[in-house]
């Protein structure tokens, strides 16, 4: 791939991100929101199943997987609808895109350079701080306008 639709691409994800970054989500009920909102609206499981054309034992089910981490979002959604909810779904970055890559390049060119630092000071050539900083800021620019795969 052409590394500057790479970072088109990967600055165009951060971007599409970026209102879901400052966005604080509630966690969900520890009985999931599928049982939390049937419940807010007085909506008996019974009244649920039929409007999801299941038992209520499926229901019961449904509220049990989605409170256990392993409903599917298939299901999900069809809940979502026969409670006229909307379902965001989204994986949301802990930081930008882009610094979760820089980070990692620098992580990469830091485990590369250990094992030759280290033999340098055996041999009594080791480098400065600021030499082995320069150093690793050039290997982290290597390692990003290389194949990203070799990052991770």
């Amino acid at each position: 791939m052409d590394k500057s639709y790479r970072w088109l691409q990967l600055r165009q994800a951060d971007e599409q991100l970026k209102p879901l970054l400052k966005q604080r989500h509630p966690p969900r009920p520890s009985n999931g929101w599928i049982q939390t909102i049937r419940e807010a609206l007085g909506m008996t499981a019974v009244a649920l199943a039929r409007r999801l054309n299941v038992r209520s034992s499926t229901v019961h089910k449904l509220e049990k997987s989605e409170a256990d981490d392993s409903i599917s979002l298939a299901s999900l959604r069809k809940v979502a609808e026969a409670l006229n909810c909307e379902l965001h779904y989204a994986l949301v970055p802990r930081t930008p895109l882009e610094t979760r890559l820089r980070e990692q390049a620098k992580l990469v060119a830091q485990r590369n350079l250990l094992p030759v630092s280290h033999t340098m000071a055996l041999e009594d050539q080791s480098v400065t701080r600021k030499e082995q900083q320069v150093q690793l800021e050039l290997l982290a620019k290597e390692l990003l306008d290389a194949n990203w795969r070799e990052l991770w």
